[in-house]
């Protein structure tokens, strides 16, 4: 008998240890480590609700918010009177943009901690929020009987100041010497001029819309194509890119897979350089559209209030508008598939599936659109719920068999924070690439783009570090109650 105790007592010691492991890793930014071993403390003594609590928010800070509920969820199970359970799983669900929600996890914080002042602030911003989503509710019109802010806006009436020194369109030609003072100008924290704004973002949407949900690229034998993963609106890092690997151009084009804007402070100047580049040679530019080019996330990830502050409310429709002409994926050569998030739930996806979805439209929750967006890989074979809560977890297996009946040889996608930019997963058949290096400010991750050179297509995968930029933190212009969690 006397030994069951000491054994239960050491299991619940070397816990504590591993724990007290796992939170040095937190405080370095090591969050998968972290996550690790709150999971090994948790094999020891799962009965402990500060474990799963701690696991959450490491969860949290990786995005892997659906992760991140189900361990603050086993906290506060465990220990109904463990505050910090809801606040983490509050927080979560703020993060998903689930205010109702986040919203239970506050009061009950505070009626757990009711003298907490800060308990009472976060309860304060987040009432804000669901009583600021409920009048959005409320007058909102629906999709199909709204008028599209584009077709209301005259960029050649809006004069521009004698005073105004920074770059200028002349006529209606997007030319190299334009976005080169451009991007010049962003580099040193200008403006661009509202009209030229207006031009650049209205002359994209005409040719977003104009393509197809699946758009083919032809690379021609003895030429080259990039790709480029999340930039998250890291400009610096983005200009480092250009200089790592030459401006984009018809014999130098480049494809981003999404994920442009949210996070990083430089939105504005990523997406109107990029959207630059496209009205002035399109097969220079390719885009696609990532999870966070959505209404959703623009509103809680910093890129609606940086477009209010630098441009003006209107601009924050009109991205919008133009997010949902985007492309869902690319197809290189018939041969690479290249898309934002990752696969299926279900097996047979064709090609011709996904020419035909209607992509005009905000995100569904659910689907092939949903699915392209936001799915990531999982080394174990077969399907499993999403660590983010949206989408789903796919094996190698669903790889292997959707390449085979599209007769593909690789996926391509992005959407995930590798350390070396880069992670090559499902036997060859997958490669993530991510380019926002030191994402944050805080990861301390590489960034990486891939040269394809046809005919062989053979990826070649470079690595970069994060450059300086001007001391504006990431989530700067972020939802204010988002920033309390930060």
């Amino acid at each position: 008998m006397t030994s069951m105790v000491e054994n239960a007592t050491s299991y619940i010691e070397r816990a504590e240890e591993i724990k007290l492991l796992a939170n040095d890793a937190f405080k370095a930014n090591k969050f998968s480590q972290a996550i690790e071993l709150y999971g090994q403390a948790i094999e020891l003594n799962g009965l402990n609700a500060v474990y799963w609590a701690n696991r959450a928010f490491a969860h949290t800070k990786l995005e892997e918010y659906g992760s991140a509920i189900q361990d603050a969820t086993k906290a506060v199970e465990l220990d109904p009177k463990y505050s910090k359970g809801y606040y983490r799983r509050g927080a979560a669900y703020l993060a998903m943009g689930k205010f109702k929600e986040a919203l239970k996890d506050f009061q009950q914080v505070k009626k757990i901690c009711p003298n907490d002042p800060d308990a009472t602030k976060k309860l304060k911003e987040c009432e804000k929020a669901v009583q600021k989503l409920r009048f959005e509710e409320a007058i909102a019109v629906q999709e199909s009987e709204r008028c599209s802010v584009a077709d209301s806006i005259d960029f050649r009436c809006i004069d521009v100041e004698p005073q105004y020194t920074g770059a200028r369109i002349e006529g209606e030609v997007v030319t190299l010497d334009f976005v080169k003072k451009m991007m010049e100008d962003f580099r040193n924290q200008k403006c661009l001029h509202k009209r030229y704004a207006y031009q650049i973002v209205l002359q994209a949407r005409e040719m977003l819309r104009a393509l197809p949900p699946l758009v083919d690229v032809t690379v021609p034998n003895g030429h080259h194509f990039t790709v480029c993963g999340d930039v998250h609106g890291q400009y610096f890092d983005l200009l480092n890119i250009f200089e790592l690997n030459g401006l984009p151009s018809e014999e130098n084009p480049y494809l981003f897979n999404g994920d442009f804007v949210d996070r990083g402070s430089f939105s504005v100047e990523v997406i109107l350089t990029l959207f630059a580049v496209k009205c002035m040679c399109p097969t220079a530019m390719y885009l696609s559209r990532g999870n966070h080019e959505s209404k959703s996330m623009n509103k809680i990830y910093g890129f609606e209030g940086e477009v209010r502050s630098k441009l003006s409310e209107m601009f924050v429709e009109l991205f919008a508008e133009v997010f949902c002409c985007l492309p869902l994926a690319h197809l290189i050569n018939g041969k690479i598939f290249v898309v934002h998030g990752g696969l299926f739930s279900v097996d047979g996806v064709k090609l011709s599936d996904i020419r035909t979805i209607d992509r005009f439209c905000e995100p569904p929750e659910e689907g092939l659109m949903c699915e392209l967006l936001w799915s990531d890989p999982q080394p174990q074979p077969g399907r499993g719920p999403s660590k983010r809560g949206v989408g789903l977890s796919f094996g190698p297996d669903v790889t292997k068999k959707f390449l085979e009946e599209n007769n593909l040889d690789l996926v391509v996608r992005s959407h995930e924070v590798k350390d070396e930019g880069y992670e090559i997963e499902h036997d060859g058949k997958l490669i993530t690439v991510f380019s926002a290096p030191n994402y944050c400010d805080q990861m301390g991750n590489k960034g990486a783009f891939i040269r394809f050179a046809a005919p062989e297509l053979k990826p070649d995968i470079v690595s970069f570090s994060a450059v300086p930029h001007p001391d504006v933190k990431p989530m700067a212009y972020a939802n204010n109650f988002l920033r309390l969690f930060s």
